[in-house]
């Protein structure tokens, strides 16, 4: 039996071997073959140690299936996003990696070529289907298999995108989450030093689960951005696709201050720019791209969605909460080192600190946090924002992605999980006061429905 569960809005993740095994992940390769057709596809994992033999698995089941593969290696799914569309021979692919799970999962991200995600509206529900109806092919000519060195050519194109000789001498605390970032970075040979944290590859995640979001994964890397005296603290999640930020004091940069910053700072370059954004958290990131000069847009969360969207309105960036960062120059795809870079660029052009940049938006833009509430079984979140909705229907409501409730001194976003039975609230605010003080509100609706 196959646990249907596994198939997700963005990708395939369950836990090994329980819900996802050799035999699932062979059917599952099997059925990408059939849904995409490719003749080479590349294949990569992550550091998890289950990932081999699940990559022997998926490359077994693609090559009976007559699909050369081109083994990448250990990469960051940055990386495949960049083999897939850098590589005129290449027509998709996969990547073993369950991303910030928790060491007992291991998943598969499926590309086709251009770096373009398949989602669950995009493909994820044709191999579903495929994989529980039992399809299987065996050609009469298998393909083969060969490795491909990628780092260089990654970094050359993640290098294009900044000026590089403007970076200064800096500081930097940089927690790679035991993924293999830290060595990804020093490739580049920038004129940095780093004070590293988790640094070799660890695939039993000694620490916890590899998400530098979670609370407890940033007091290591604050304390040492202020023991060492850094410049800054950078982390980044198992896959490396997600970019964190930390300023010289150790304090934590939430990602929707990034996304307006950054945001911006593209709007400014580019008379114009369309930048796009997540519903969850808007008020900066609007002011900051409009008094830039560009366009912002709302957007569903959710990387197919808004690589879609970005696709769609040939956006020059594109920013999550979460982390996740994302550029037309990057084949319209989501980067954990280029948003590093440009960080590592802006300050040393401007000479200012990272604090300095970032006070602004701490003073003005008040939020609460994501904050997550597990539903009880008689709960229904359909109820809870119909609910919601009746009490604040003198608001501005939208319902781009979940319920937003719009007020001129208060806003929220809540929005149902994609992967969890879990409601996510996020509110900000002219005060801190007021997001205080509506965050309460709205949970004591969740806890009374």
């Amino acid at each position: 039996m196959i646990n249907e569960e596994i198939f997700k809005a963005y990708d395939i993740r369950g836990i090994y071997p329980d819900e996802l095994n050799e035999d699932i992940v062979y059917k599952i390769a099997q059925a990408y073959a059939k849904l995409v057709q490719p003749k080479r596809i590349v294949m990569g994992r992550d550091i998890r140690l289950s990932g081999p033999s699940l990559w022997k698995a998926a490359a077994q089941g693609l090559t009976d299936h007559g699909v050369d593969v081109i083994d990448i290696g250990v990469i960051t799914t940055d990386m495949m996003y960049f083999a897939t569309a850098a590589y005129p021979d290449v027509d998709g692919g996969i990547t073993i990696s369950a991303s910030h799970n928790p060491k007992e999962y291991n998943g598969l991200k499926l590309m086709r070529k251009g770096a373009v995600s398949i989602s669950g509206d995009t493909g994820i529900e044709d191999i579903k289907k495929s994989v529980i109806e039992g399809y299987a092919y065996k050609a009469e000519k298998p393909g083969n298999i060969e490795q491909r060195e990628i780092i260089n050519d990654y970094l050359k194109k993640c290098i294009s995108m900044i000026d590089i000789s403007a970076i200064k001498p800096l500081k930097i605390v940089a927690n790679g989450m035991s993924g293999p970032i830290i060595e990804i970075v020093r490739k580049l040979s920038l004129p940095i030093t780093l004070v590293a944290l988790n640094e070799e590859p660890d695939g039993s995640f000694p620490k916890g689960a590899p998400d530098p979001l979670l609370k407890e994964n940033q007091t290591e890397t604050s304390e040492l951005v202020k023991t060492s005296k850094a410049d800054l603290g950078a982390a980044w999640d198992g896959d490396a696709d997600r970019f964190f930020l930390f300023d010289e004091n150790g304090r934590w940069i939430p990602g929707y201050y990034i996304t307006a910053f950054l945001g911006a700072d593209f709007a400014r370059k580019i008379s114009g720019a369309k930048i796009i954004h997540d519903t969850r958290l808007t008020w900066a990131t609007k002011d900051m791209v409009k008094e830039a000069g560009g366009v912002p847009l709302e957007n569903k969360v959710g990387h197919s969605f808004l690589k879609e969207r970005m696709r769609k309105e040939d956006a020059v960036f594109a920013g999550e909460m979460s982390g996740h960062y994302y550029f037309r120059d990057f084949y319209y795809a989501d980067n954990g080192l280029i948003p590093f870079l440009i960080i590592l660029e802006i300050i040393s052009k401007s000479g200012k600190m990272v604090s300095e940049i970032f006070n602004p938006y701490f003073s003005k833009y008040f939020i609460s946090g994501e904050i997550n509430t597990k539903l009880n079984p008689n709960q229904h979140a359909t109820d809870i924002l119909a609910e919601l909705e009746k009490k604040y229907g003198d608001a501005n409501i939208e319902h781009i992605d979940g319920l937003s409730i719009e007020y001129s001194d208060w806003r929220a976003n809540i929005r149902t999980s994609n992967t969890e039975p879990l409601l996510r609230l996020n509110v900000e605010g002219k005060s801190q006061v007021i997001v205080d003080d509506k965050t309460q509100e709205i949970l004591s609706i969740f806890r009374l429905s």
